[in-house]
C-alpha cells in the first residue's frame, strides 16, 4: 500500500515533522500510578485563551472545556453569579463576538442549555466505521492497548513482547503477526505493516502523503490522532517529560503517531469510498483554529463564575489581623487545601498555637531510597530535578534482611500470578489466604512500622547543614519568632485497594508521602552544627526551640510523630502536642464528614481500611484559591478547605527570591492541580479516569475501564462527583499574593511561561495589602485597583 515518495522535498519533510512535534507538545503528560501527580490537562493550550482552547479541543477531541450553559444559568438564578459578575466578565473579554450586555449573556446561557457536546473532526477510522459497519476505532484501541500494555509495562506483567526495543520497531514486530485486524476484515494489514518504513519519521511523512494531509492541516490532524489514543499518548508524553528533565530526549510520541497513521492509511485503502469525506476533513483541519460565538459566551460565563467565587473569598479576607505572642506550638503543614481545615481546627484549640503553610517537600530536592529498596524515589515537585540522595537504610544487617524479604515477596507474587502455577496456588494456598482477606476486609491488617530515620548519602558538612537549614527557614518566612515546638508535618492519604493511592499523597513530594522530607529537615534543624551556623546567616532560632517531624494522614486526620532522637526531657511538651493534635483531628473530621456521602466524624477513619470505599476522602476537590501571605491574613477565616495557604512575609524577603520561587513553583503546581480537577469535571470522558467500579490496572502505568484498551488518565469520576452532583466546583485558580505590585510584575516578565497562564486567563492574580484584596492583574503586565468592598458586594 506504500508508494514511491521520491518527490517529497526536504521542506515538506521538515514541515510535517515540525507539525508532529507541535501536536505532541499539545498533549499533557500522565504520570504512572506509583507516583501519580496532578497535571494540567490543558498544558499544551496555555498559550491561548479558554475560548480558543475550547475550539481547538472541540476539533481534536470533541469535548467541551467549560460547564454547560444550563449550569451557568442555574448559578445565575441562585445568586452564585451576580449581575456585577456578568458585567465585569463581559468588560474583561476582548472578543468581538461577545454578547452585547449582561442580559444578552444571560440569554446565551439559557439558549445554550445542555446543548450537544462539540463533535470532533472524524479520523479515517471513524469514517471507515460508518462506511463498513465495523467499529474500527474500538478495534484500534484494543489492538494498540494490548500491545502498549506489554511494551510500557513497569513491572506488573510477567512477560513483555519486545523488551528494550523502541516502541515503533516493537509494534511492527508485533503487528506483522497480529491477525486481529485481518479477522475483523482488514485484509493484508500484516503485509501493510511489513511494507511500512522502518523509522517513525519516514512513516509519518509517507502516511501524510498517502492520506493527503497538507502542511496547514497536519498539526490538528496529528493532534486528533494523539487524542484518539487517550492515555497512551499522555504516557508517551510523560516519557518525553522525564527524558527532558534528565537532559536527553525521547521519540515515543513520534512512534505512536506513526503507528496510528499506518492504521488510517490501511483503512483508507480498505474503504476508498470515504476518500471524499476525508478530503473535506483535511480541509477543515487546514482552517485556522478560532473560537465561535458559543465558545466565547461560555468562556465569559466561566469568568463570571470565577468572579463570583472571588467576591465571596474577598469578603472572608477582611484584613483584621490578630495580635500574636511567641507560640508554644508552631505547626508547619503542606500548602495542600486539605491542610486548611486541620490548621483552622488546631488553631482553635489554644491561642498558643500558630500554623505555617509551605510546600510539603520543605524545599529539600530529594531522591530517596526507602528501607530495603533499590528504587530511586523522586520526592520533590515534578518540575525539578533531585539534588540530594537520601536513604532510610538503618542498620546494614537489617537492611540486607529487608532486601531479601522484599525480593522473596516479589518472587512469591510472580509465582502466584504465573499462567501455570496460579491454578495450583489457588488450590493449595487459597484457604490460608482466606484468613488474610477477612482480616484485611475488617481493617485488622498489620500496622506498618515507621522506617528508620532518613539520612543523606555521604553526609553533609557543617557549612552545608547551616546553608540548607537557613535557606529552608528563609523560604518559610521563619527567620525569627520560633515557637517552643516547631512541628514539621508531611502528609499522605491512607487508603486501601485503590490504584490511585499515590494521588492522595503529596504532590510536592512527587506523589509520595511527605514524612521523609519532614524527618530529614527536623533532624537537620536540631543538629548542633546546623544551629551553630544559623545566626550568621540571618536566622535566629531560640535555644529551647525543638523541631519535630510528623505525618498528617489526610484520610483519617491522624498525626504520626517521629521521635528521631528527640530528648527525653521534652516528653511532657510532646505529650501536650499530642493531646492538641487529637482534639484538632476530631474537629476536622466532624467538618469533613459534612461533605462525605454517608459519613460521620466517627466513621471517617474506617473509610481508609474499607476495601469497597470509592470515596475514602475528597482529596483536593473544591480547590479554588492560592494565598501567599502572612498567616495573620487568613487566621480564623473559614475558607472551606478550598485554599492553598502559603506563608510568606515579603518584608523579610531580601531580593524577592522567595517571591520568585513561590510564583514559579508552588503556584504552577497548584494550577496543575486546580486545572486537573477542572478538566476531570467538565470533560470527564477525555480528561477523567472513568468509573472506579470497573477499573483494571495496566502495567503499573494506569487504568482501563473493563476490558477496553484505552488508558484512562486523570481523576476517577468518584473523585469529583458524589453520585448526585459535582463535588468539585470547576473554577480557575485565584492566586492572591501579599507583596509589592512591581516585584510581582518583575517575576512575570522574567518567566513568560508563567506569565501566559495569567495573560490567557488560566489563572487569576490579585495583590493583597494588609490582608485585603488591593488589585487585580490584567493581561499585559498591568494592575487594576480592586477595592475589596466592590468585590464583596
Amino acid at each position: 500500500m506504500f508508494m514511491n515518495h521520491a518527490q517529497i522535498t526536504p521542506t515538506r519533510f521538515s514541515q510535517i515533522l515540525e507539525a508532529a512535534e507541535r501536536a505532541a507538545r499539545a498533549i499533557p503528560p500522565a504520570f504512572p500510578l506509583d507516583a501519580t501527580v496532578a497535571v494540567n490537562p490543558f498544558l499544551g493550550q496555555t498559550g491561548e485563551d479558554l475560548a480558543t482552547a475550547a475550539a481547538r479541543l472541540g476539533r481534536v477531541a470533541g469535548v467541551r472545556v467549560t460547564r454547560t450553559g444550563a449550569e451557568y444559568a442555574a448559578a445565575i438564578r441562585d445568586g452564585r453569579i451576580t449581575e456585577d459578575d456578568l458585567a465585569e466578565a463581559l468588560e474583561a473579554s476582548p472578543s468581538p463576538l461577545k454578547p452585547a450586555d449582561a442580559a444578552a449573556l444571560r440569554h446565551a446561557a439559557e439558549q445554550l442549555g445542555d446543548g450537544p457536546e462539540p463533535s470532533a473532526l472524524p479520523t479515517i477510522a471513524d469514517l471507515a466505521a460508518q462506511a463498513t459497519g465495523i467499529d474500527w476505532p474500538a478495534l484500534i484501541d484494543k489492538c494498540i492497548g494490548l500491545w502498549a500494555a506489554g511494551q510500557f509495562d513497569r513491572g506488573q506483567a510477567l512477560w513483555s513482547p519486545a523488551p528494550g526495543s523502541d516502541a515503533f520497531a516493537a509494534w511492527r514486530a508485533w503487528a506483522m503477526h497480529d491477525l486481529t485486524p485481518e479477522i475483523a476484515g482488514l485484509e493484508g494489514f500484516c503485509a501493510h505493516v511489513a511494507a511500512a518504513p522502518d523509522t517513525p519519521e519516514r512513516a509519518i511523512l509517507f502516511a501524510a502523503e498517502a492520506l493527503g494531509i497538507s502542511d496547514a492541516a497536519a498539526e490538528t490532524a496529528f493532534h486528533r490522532l494523539f487524542m484518539s489514543m487517550g492515555g497512551w499518548s499522555q504516557h508517551a508524553r510523560w516519557l518525553l517529560w522525564q527524558a527532558e528533565l534528565a537532559g536527553t530526549s525521547d521519540r515515543t510520541m513520534a512512534d505512536l503517531l506513526a503507528i496510528r497513521l499506518i492504521w488510517d492509511e490501511a483503512l483508507l485503502a480498505h474503504a476508498p469510498e470515504v476518500a471524499d469525506r476525508w478530503a473535506a476533513t483535511v480541509a477543515a483541519h487546514a482552517a485556522p483554529v478560532a473560537a465561535g460565538a458559543d465558545e466565547v459566551a461560555l468562556a465569559i460565563l466561566q469568568d463570571a463564575a470565577d468572579r463570583g467565587h472571588q467576591r465571596r473569598l474577598a469578603a472572608a479576607l477582611d484584613g483584621e489581623t490578630p495580635a500574636t505572642d511567641r507560640p508554644f506550638l508552631q505547626a508547619a503543614f503542606c500548602i495542600d487545601v486539605r491542610s486548611e481545615v486541620f490548621r483552622r481546627a488546631l488553631e482553635s484549640i489554644d491561642a498558643s498555637i500558630a500554623t505555617i503553610g509551605f510546600a510539603g517537600f520543605f524545599g529539600l530536592p530529594l531522591a530517596h531510597h526507602a528501607h530495603g529498596s533499590d528504587i530511586r524515589e523522586a520526592r520533590l515537585p515534578v518540575l525539578l530535578n533531585p539534588a540530594v540522595e537520601t536513604t532510610s537504610a538503618g542498620d546494614p544487617a537489617k537492611d540486607q534482611a529487608s532486601r531479601i524479604s522484599a525480593r522473596s515477596k516479589r518472587a512469591w507474587g510472580r509465582f502466584r500470578q504465573a499462567a501455570v502455577s496460579s491454578f495450583a496456588f489457588v488450590e493449595a494456598a487459597g484457604p490460608v489466604y482466606a484468613v488474610k482477606l477477612v482480616k484485611s476486609a475488617l481493617g485488622l491488617g498489620d500496622t506498618a512500622k515507621p522506617e528508620p530515620a532518613p539520612q543523606v548519602v555521604g553526609g553533609m558538612t557543617a557549612e552545608a547543614k547551616a546553608d540548607t537549614g537557613a535557606a529552608v527557614l528563609k523560604a518559610m518566612s521563619l527567620t525569627k519568632g520560633h515557637g517552643e515546638i516547631v512541628l514539621l508535618l508531611g502528609h499522605g492519604g491512607n487508603v486501601t485497594n485503590n490504584p490511585h493511592e499515590s494521588a492522595y499523597h503529596c504532590g510536592a513530594c512527587g506523589g509520595y508521602t511527605g514524612e521523609v522530607s519532614a524527618r530529614l529537615l527536623a533532624i537537620l534543624l536540631n543538629d548542633p552544627e546546623t544551629r551553630a551556623g544559623l545566626a550568621e546567616r540571618g536566622v535566629e532560632v531560640p535555644a529551647d526551640t525543638l523541631f519535630v517531624a510528623g505525618l498528617h494522614d489526610t484520610t483519617t486526620d491522624a498525626i504520626t510523630i517521629y521521635e528521631d532522637g528527640l530528648p527525653a526531657s521534652r516528653s511532657g511538651d510532646l505529650a501536650k502536642v499530642g493531646t492538641m493534635l487529637a482534639q484538632a483531628a476530631k474537629i476536622a473530621r466532624a467538618e469533613r464528614a459534612l461533605r462525605m456521602p454517608g459519613a460521620s466524624g466517627e466513621s471517617i477513619p474506617a473509610r481508609a481500611t474499607n476495601w469497597a470505599e470509592i470515596r475514602p476522602e475528597w482529596g483536593l476537590a473544591g480547590c479554588a484559591a492560592f494565598i501567599a501571605a502572612p498567616r495573620e491574613a487568613t487566621t480564623g477565616r473559614d475558607l472551606g478547605g478550598r485554599a492553598f495557604l502559603h506563608s510568606y512575609d515579603w518584608q523579610a524577603d531580601a531580593g524577592f527570591g522567595t517571591l520568585e520561587l513561590i510564583i514559579t513553583a508552588p503556584v504552577v503546581v497548584a494550577s496543575w492541580i486546580s486545572l486537573q480537577y477542572f478538566g476531570s469535571s467538565v470533560a470527564p470522558d477525555m480528561f477523567g479516569g472513568g468509573n472506579k467500579l470497573i477499573h483494571n490496572v495496566v502495567g503499573g502505568i494506569g487504568v482501563i475501564e473493563g476490558n477496553g484498551g484505552r488508558l484512562r488518565p486523570g481523576l476517577p469520576w468518584q473523585a469529583v462527583h458524589d453520585g448526585d452532583a459535582l463535588a468539585h466546583e470547576p473554577l480557575r485558580l485565584s492566586v492572591m499574593i501579599e507583596a509589592p505590585r512591581e516585584e510581582i510584575l518583575k517575576v512575570l516578565e522574567n518567566h513568560p511561561g508563567v506569565r501566559e497562564l495569567f495573560d490567557n486567563g488560566w489563572l487569576h492574580l490579585f495583590v493583597l495589602k494588609d490582608g485585603k484584596v488591593d488589585a487585580r492583574y490584567r493581561p499585559g503586565l498591568e494592575w487594576a485597583d480592586a477595592a475589596p468592598e466592590t468585590l464583596a458586594a
